[in-house]
């Protein structure tokens, strides 16, 4: 048997964090069984799918890397797969037919039951402290009684009969489950009154068309499983095996939803984590490689995936973790790797400089060749750089006299520092500015001079920089050159005595 998993994402919304950390669990179980990966497309809620939307879903996972074997067109590309069309607003007759065919075998039967009868019927229950259920209004009806309610201006929905007893199957993540018929709410509504079918009777006549052996979903799909068992069965089917994954959670242990949490894929690209890490964080989001390693391509995580050493508990998401992650990432890449990834982030980051009325110049190839060692180690994402490095490239820095002065420092001792500092910068001279030139005259300074180096080198750092934290100060220095170097220490002692 070939094993078939798919991901039928709904273009209702932006691809977020579950739906891609779904993708790529069926992705990747598909790889390692050397089964077929498929992507359909669930568009039949029509007034919330857009083609905006779908772009999202698609583009973010292929930015993951995350390719189907078979799926819709997509991007000028032709639909691919013996099972198409992978759309399912290309697919309604499909639907029709296996509704027609349920019909005639008295599987499911139209309802007529109004708004009002149907909400006086969940009154009721709430007053009897009963759970919500459908009473099998028109379950019974004769063919006399139906054309009465049709000359009545009614149109049915189609229900479908779940019938009675327990619904049994044993998930791969989770074990044996077993679920009573009576609780699933009474005869479930399969086709609307306008003839659009509903998402548990779709997703069942897709998965059974479409031949699908595995269907890996969330945990929060658990609930609907023994609705679609059923309906598997009673269209002749072959019923797959089910394996639920472990809800996404906060750090607080609550459930990560749009809402409360920041969930779209598309803001953690924007903000520059790079598709490795991406990967890596999300295949360890519920489950284990068996090992104390963390740090794997998506190659290595499909040769290692088993749907065995997924966790039953909820994954908590941990932003922090994600970050570190991405760091070791981003020191993995090579140089000319790191410089196309981060050049579009810097680009921005200085536009937004430029907007903000500051005198900004683009940086050269070298000059973002030269970055690579100042920066490397200290990038938690790629969005970081402008915060990092935009000051190299302003043609001014606004720099906070308060800075200036270190905490054990006065104004008077600040001002003298920064003139013995631009002093002895200045003598090291343009033919020797090197870092391992720069720093031990200026340790040298502050031995004799009885200062710490580091009340010294934060007031340099401010100087040149505008701000207390930035790349190893020598560095930053060479990158900013002689001149650059000596101008803004000469302007920012000017602004400090003014202060004074």
């Amino acid at each position: 048997m070939t094993i078939r998993c798919r991901i039928a994402p709904s273009p209702t919304g932006p691809l977020h964090i579950g739906t891609a950390r779904t993708a790529l669990f069926n992705y990747l179980f598909a790889r390692h069984v050397g089964g077929t990966f498929i992507l359909r497309l669930e568009d039949t809620d029509v007034a919330r799918s857009t083609v905006e939307y779908e772009r999202d879903i698609l583009d973010g996972l292929h930015w993951l890397g995350i390719a189907w074997d078979e799926g819709p067109e997509v991007a000028g590309q032709a639909a691919r797969g013996p099972f198409g069309p992978y759309r399912q607003m290309q697919r309604l007759p499909l639907y029709a037919e296996a509704a027609e065919r349920l019909l005639r075998e008295d599987k499911a039967y139209p309802c007529y039951c109004t708004p009002e009868e149907l909400a006086a019927d969940r009154f009721a229950s709430e007053v009897a402290h009963r759970p919500p259920r459908y009473v099998g209004r028109c379950a019974r009806l004769i063919a006399a009684e139906r054309r009465a309610r049709e000359a009545e201006g009614r149109k049915p929905v189609i229900r479908f009969r779940v019938g009675e007893g327990s619904v049994a199957f044993d998930d791969i993540v989770r074990g044996r489950v077993e679920f009573n018929v009576d609780a699933l709410g009474g005869d479930l509504v399969i086709v609307r009154s306008d003839g659009t079918p509903l998402y548990h009777f779709t997703v069942v006549v897709d998965d059974a068309a479409m031949a699908i052996t595995h269907v890996i979903r969330g945990e929060d799909h658990l609930s609907n499983t023994p609705k679609h068992i059923l309906l598997f069965r009673a269209l002749g089917a072959e019923v797959p095996d089910f394996a639920h994954l472990p809800l996404i959670l906060n750090a607080d242990r609550t459930k990560m939803s749009k809402r409360k949490s920041q969930t779209a894929m598309a803001d953690y690209i924007a903000q520059g984590f790079v598709r490795e890490a991406l990967v890596n964080y999300l295949a360890l989001l519920g489950w284990s490689s068996g090992t104390e390693e963390e740090i794997f391509t998506l190659d290595e995580i499909a040769g290692r995936f088993d749907l065995s050493r997924v966790q039953q508990g909820g994954a908590v998401f941990d932003r922090e973790r994600l970050e570190w992650l991405d760091g070791q990432w981003i020191r993995r890449l090579s140089p000319d790797e790191l410089v196309e990834r981060m050049a579009p982030f810097l680009t921005a980051a200085l536009a937004v400089r430029r907007a903000e009325g500051a005198v900004v110049r683009d940086p050269s190839e070298a000059e973002l060749r030269s970055l690579v060692p100042l920066v490397r180690e200290r990038l938690p994402v790629l969005g970081a750089i402008g915060s990092l490095v935009d000051f190299l490239f302003l043609e001014d820095v606004t720099v906070e006299p308060d800075l200036l002065v270190p905490k054990r420092w006065d104004v008077a001792q600040a001002l003298d520092g920064l003139a013995q500092a631009r002093r002895v910068i200045a003598d090291v001279g343009a033919v020797s500015f090197e870092a391992d030139e720069i720093e031990p005259p200026l340790r040298a300074l502050c031995e004799a001079r009885g200062w710490k180096a580091g009340d010294l080198f934060m007031a340099i750092r401010v100087a040149v920089t505008g701000r207390t934290t930035a790349p190893p100060l020598f560095d930053t220095m060479v990158a900013l050159g002689y001149e650059r170097t000596l101008a803004r220490l000469d302007a920012a002692r000017e602004g400090l005595a003014a202060v004074a």
